[in-house]
């Protein structure tokens, strides 16, 4: 081991769109001659394995998760749990706490790595352990969310009305909420564990820690991570998008592979909602329904629907037959990297989570928006209004978006013609330049390590 190696341990929150960027993170720090060991559950770890590109220096601490009263026995992922039930996961996360405890004074690594576990600098602090919130959703949402709820006082929720005019100083005009919106963010109020809400937890979270980290990059978020240095007082760290390049490795599934073969350059819109976004059947027929009409041929791969065991089921009466050979719906888990950056497919229908939203920046498709909780409706302002490359569908007065209204957006940028479409490109073709170019991802990660270095003084191995 290098003297000015570290040893990193990271504890990130139970989601695999908290985990899986952790662990690509680990991979560039890896590469670099560090060591890092991740603190996850088992099933986790089972999960993730296959993206680690450095197991010499990447090792996988399992975590035993306790069982908490309202969650499945074996709970131990956010993706197996309505999105309701995640606060229960928060509580027996806090209940791991002991684990952590004795696994860092065993241990005594340089620094943690975590993003929704709001004590552990209490545990950093008394072994000289440097902490490190590590967040991997946008500046925007932290901004706008956590910035004016600080002010606000002990006791009292922050209001939707609060949330739609941010205080002096918030750098955007466009990526804001309004009414709907900002009552879609009002979840921060709730109760997340036992005896917090989520904003207190996670604005402890970065009061607490050495440095605030964040998955994004200056350009494209520069003023709003200059904004959170400056309420908090505090560095804020960048990595940069960290999209692991082990990602597009191997090949894709020979069956997928067959079938997207059969269709031209650029022609196939492919739909995913991530692993927490479950739609109603309504809705989940709607959407398929939006997608036959479109005329083009699509790939959607999403979990069944609120109620149902399969997609299967939940398919539209005579849906199957009449989109035979031009469309598939699969309920299970796909390469979505591979599948993206396969030559024919054109369209990237997504509910922009952070991870979706780099990989659609990434990738050569057109993109269509469909966000759903407060942080997707944020990275969908950023993407729509101030990027410009890419569009979103049009929703109804009670949240839900029609079958037309999916259709007419999809085409709006798939069509050939369409003015909106040649925009979208132009605009994205600048960023893929930008987001691509030798040495960018690589520096953020290279100016990372050396400010993490700065922070520690003097490293130990």
């Amino acid at each position: 081991m290098d003297p000015s190696s570290f040893h990193i341990a990271m504890f990130p929150w139970f989601a695999m769109g908290h985990m899986t960027p952790y662990v690509h993170l680990a991979n560039e720090l890896a590469s670099r001659g560090h060591r890092i060991t991740i603190l996850v559950p088992k099933k986790a770890r089972d999960q993730l394995q296959h993206l680690n590109l450095h197991t010499n220096l990447i090792i996988f601490c399992p975590v035993l998760i306790p069982h908490v009263e309202g969650l499945p026995e074996g709970t131990e992922t956010a993706s197996e749990i309505p999105i309701s039930a995640t606060a229960l996961l928060a509580t027996a996360m806090d209940k791991t706490r002991k684990q952590l405890e004795e696994y860092l004074e065993v241990h005594m690594p340089d620094m943690v790595f975590y993003d929704t576990a709001h004590w552990i600098p209490e545990l950093t602090r008394k072994l000289g352990i440097k902490s490190i919130c590590y967040n991997v959703i946008c500046a925007a949402a932290l901004a706008i969310a956590l910035v004016p709820a600080r002010n606000v006082p002990k006791g009292r929720s922050i209001t939707p009305e609060e949330l739609e005019n941010p205080p002096a100083g918030y750098p955007s005009e466009t990526v804001v909420l309004r009414g709907a919106e900002a009552k879609s963010l009002m979840f921060i109020t709730k109760p997340f564990g036992d005896g917090i809400t989520f904003y207190d937890r996670t604005t402890t979270a970065m009061k607490e820690c050495d440095a605030i980290s964040i998955r994004t990059c200056r350009e494209l978020e520069g003023d709003m991570c200059d904004y959170m240095e400056a309420q908090f007082n505090k560095t804020v760290l960048l990595t940069g998008p960290v999209l692991a390049p082990g990602d597009k490795k191997g090949p894709l599934e020979e069956r997928w592979a067959k079938w997207l073969g059969g269709f031209d350059p650029g022609s196939v819109v492919f739909c995913a909602f991530g692993t927490q976004y479950i739609l109603e059947k309504e809705q989940f027929q709607e959407l398929v329904l939006g997608f036959e009409l479109t005329g083009l041929p699509f790939f959607i791969a999403l979990k069944p629907p609120v109620g149902c065991d399969s997609v299967e089921e939940a398919l539209p009466e005579g849906f199957e037959e009449r989109v035979k050979g031009r469309g598939v719906v699969f309920g299970g888990w796909v390469q979505q990297p591979l599948i993206l950056s396969h030559t024919s497919v054109g369209c990237f229908v997504n509910h922009c989570g952070f991870g979706s939203m780099w990989e659609s920046l990434m990738s050569d498709n057109q993109i269509v928006l469909v966000p759903h909780l407060g942080d997707q409706i944020l990275n969908t302002k950023l993407l729509v209004k101030e990027l410009q490359v890419a569009v979103e569908v049009e929703k109804e007065a009670n949240g839900w978006f029609s079958k037309e209204s999916l259709s007419k957006a999809i085409r709006s940028v798939m069509d050939k013609e369409s003015v909106v479409g040649i925009m979208m490109k132009k605009n994205h073709a600048k960023w893929i330049e930008t987001l691509s170019s030798q040495g960018f991802m690589s520096g953020y990660v290279d100016r990372f390590v050396q400010s993490l270095k700065e922070l520690c003084k003097v490293a130990r191995v």
